[in-house]
C-alpha cells in the first residue's frame, strides 16, 4: 500500500499565525478587549532542538529527510547510534539550557547609576556621529526611564518607552531631551542623538563652578543654587548632580523647594544656568565695582570686575538693593527651617558631660592650626622664631 504524505508550506511567520489565532475585532479593541492578545499562549517547544536528534535518533521522511530518494520511498526508522550525533545532541541541550536561564548582567559599580537595577543615572556612551561631525569626549546619562501608555482608536492601548537623557563634554557644553519609542534600545538611541542636537553653551567660573548664587523655577519647583569654594563637591539632588558632572561643574550646593518632579528640576536648573551672568555683566548692570572678600585671602578686598562708567555715591538710590546675594537671587529669600535641639540636650547626664569636656574644647582645632602655622606644638606665650617650614 502506497503511503502518501502531504506537506503544507506556509510563507507567513509564526508571529502572524499567533496573531490570527488570538486576534480581536476592531469593535472588541475599542471596548478594551484583547489586552493580552499580543502574548503567545504556549511556549516554543522546539526551541534549541533539531528534529530527528534526541535520545533515540529517528529518520522522519518529510521532516529531516526527503520523502523519495531516487526511486526508493523512505520510511520511518531508527538510525544507528553515532558519536557525532550524541555530541551534537549534548551541545544542543546545553544551548537550550543556556537560552532558558536568565542571568543578571553584572555592572561596574562606577557605571551602575543611581540604583543597581534601573537605568536612571547610567551612562549610555556618546551620541552617534552626524555626517562629518563626531562627538568625541561627550558622555550621555539617563535621567528618567519609564513606560507610558497611549490609547488609540484602532490599536487600543499602546505601550511606549520614554527616556530623558542629558549629554555633555564636561567643558560647559550640554543638552537634554525626552524621546519615546516602542522598544528600549530605540528610545535610548533616539534620546541621546536628539540631546546632541540641542546643545547649550554655559560659561563656568574657574572651570569648576557657577559665577554667583541664583534662583530658578519651573512650575511648582524652586531651586536655590549657591556658589562654593574649591573642594566642596556637589551637595544637591541626584539629577542636578548628574547634570553638573556632564556640564563640568565640580563645586555646588543646591536646595529644592516645592515639587520634586524630575523633569521640572532638570528644566529649572538649565534655565538657571542660562540666566546666570558673568562678573563683568554684573558690574556693567550695576555700574559699580565688584569686590570679593575671600577667607582664603584673609578677607582682603579683591576687585573682580569694573564697569566702563562707575556711578558715584550720590547716584545710588535709597531703596536700591545693595546686598550682592539678595540681588543675584532676584530678591528671593531662602527658607531656613528651625533646628530643634536633640532629645538628650536637656538631660542631666549630657550637661555633666559638657562640663567635663569644657577644658578640652577646640583642642584638636588648635593643634592642627599650630602644626600648620608653626610646624610644631608650641604655646602662644612663647616667642615666635623665624623658621623655614
Amino acid at each position: 500500500m502506497l503511503n502518501i504524505y502531504y506537506v503544507i508550506i506556509l510563507e507567513m511567520p509564526a508571529d502572524d499565525l499567533w496573531r490570527g489565532v488570538t486576534a480581536v475585532s476592531n469593535a472588541g479593541k475599542k471596548r478594551g478587549r484583547g489586552k493580552g492578545s499580543g502574548k503567545k499562549i504556549a511556549k516554543d517547544l522546539n526551541r534549541g532542538q533539531m528534529i530527528g536528534f534526541g535520545k533515540k535518533n529517528m529518520l522522519w521522511p518529510g521532516l529531516n529527510a526527503p520523502i523519495i530518494r531516487g526511486k526508493e520511498l523512505l520510511k520511518q526508522k531508527a538510525l544507528p547510534e553515532d558519536s557525532s550525533f550524541i555530541e551534537r545532541e549534548k551541545n544542543i541541550l546545553k544551548l537550550r539550557d543556556s537560552i532558558g536561564g536568565f542571568r543578571v548582567m553584572k555592572i561596574n559599580p562606577i557605571d551602575r547609576g543611581w540604583s543597581g537595577t534601573k537605568m536612571a543615572g547610567r551612562s549610555i556612551g556618546s551620541p552617534d556621529p552626524a555626517g562629518d561631525e563626531t562627538f568625541d569626549g561627550f558622555d550621555t546619562r539617563v535621567l528618567e526611564n519609564k513606560i507610558v501608555f497611549i490609547m488609540k482608536g484602532n490599536m487600543g492601548r499602546r505601550r511606549r518607552f520614554s527616556v530623558m537623557s542629558v549629554t555633555g563634554n564636561g567643558c560647559g557644553l550640554a543638552g537634554f531631551t525626552t524621546a519615546k519609542a516602542p522598544d528600549m534600545r530605540s528610545a535610548l538611541r533616539k534620546s541621546k542623538n536628539r540631546a546632541s542636537q540641542k546643545l547649550m553653551c554655559f560659561e563656568l567660573c574657574e572651570n569648576r563652578t557657577v559665577f554667583h548664587d541664583f534662583f530658578c523655577a519651573f512650575g511648582k519647583t524652586k531651586i536655590f543654587v549657591f556658589k562654593k569654594p574649591e573642594g566642596y563637591g556637589l551637595v544637591c539632588h541626584r539629577a542636578i548632580q548628574t547634570i553638573c558632572k556632564v556640564v563640568g561643574i565640580k563645586d555646588l550646593h543646591a536646595k529644592i523647594e516645592g515639587s520634586t518632579n524630575l523633569q521640572h528640576i532638570v528644566k529649572a536648573f538649565f534655565i538657571g544656568l542660562l540666566k546666570q551672568k558673568t562678573h563683568n555683566q554684573l558690574a556693567e548692570e550695576k555700574q559699580m565695582h565688584l569686590v570679593e572678600f575671600n577667607t582664603l585671602q584673609k578677607n582682603f578686598p579683591c576687585v573682580v570686575a569694573s564697569p566702563t562708567i562707575c556711578r558715584k555715591e550720590t547716584g545710588i538710590k535709597k531703596d536700591e538693593t545693595m546686598n550682592f546675594t539678595q540681588y543675584v537671587l532676584g530678591d528671593k529669600i531662602v527658607l531656613n527651617k528651625k533646628k530643634f535641639p536633640p532629645f538628650y540636650a536637656n538631660s542631666i547626664g549630657y550637661q555633666l558631660f559638657l562640663k567635663k569636656q569644657e577644658r578640652f574644647r577646640n583642642q584638636n582645632k588648635v593643634r592642627l592650626e599650630m602644626l600648620a602655622q608653626a610646624g610644631q606644638l608650641t604655646s602662644f606665650l612663647a616667642k615666635k622664631e623665624n623658621t623655614d617650614i
